[in-house]
């Protein structure tokens, strides 16, 4: 097919251990807005991009994958201000890794209360 028929992303899937307490570490913690909820999902979004749609998962669901045995991210997030986010989270005791350096360009990993694992990038 030479032009898509599919004209722009519009929402993301993770599932979530405790959807509440998803809600409001996502709108919290995160700055999202909450859109819609009905108990079994929850609509939330950004200023920009695709919509992200928490839905209450089996206790062993994740919103990532593996290589080699280790978590690899699925969603990724951009800042303006990288290292005021990687201290902000870390104060509010987010699991976040190490700020990595690649080539100029800044990124690091952090979990979701239910561990699903996300990377943010300048």
């Amino acid at each position: 097919m030479s032009k898509s028929l599919i004209h722009e992303m519009h929402y993301f899937r993770i599932p979530v251990l405790d959807l509440q307490e998803s809600i409001t570490w996502y709108t919290e913690c995160l700055g999202f807005q909450l859109r819609h909820s009905d108990g079994k999902l929850a609509v939330i979004e950004l200023k920009s991009g695709p919509l992200l749609i928490l839905v209450q998962g089996d206790p062993d669901s994740r919103g990532h994958f593996t290589i080699n045995g280790q978590a690899e991210f699925s969603i990724g997030f951009t800042s303006s201000n990288i290292k005021e986010l990687h201290t902000y989270l870390t104060n509010q005791n987010v699991k976040v890794d190490e700020m990595q350096e690649d080539n100029g360009h800044s990124y690091f990993h952090f979990f979701d209360p239910s561990g699903n694992k996300l990377q943010v990038h300048n």
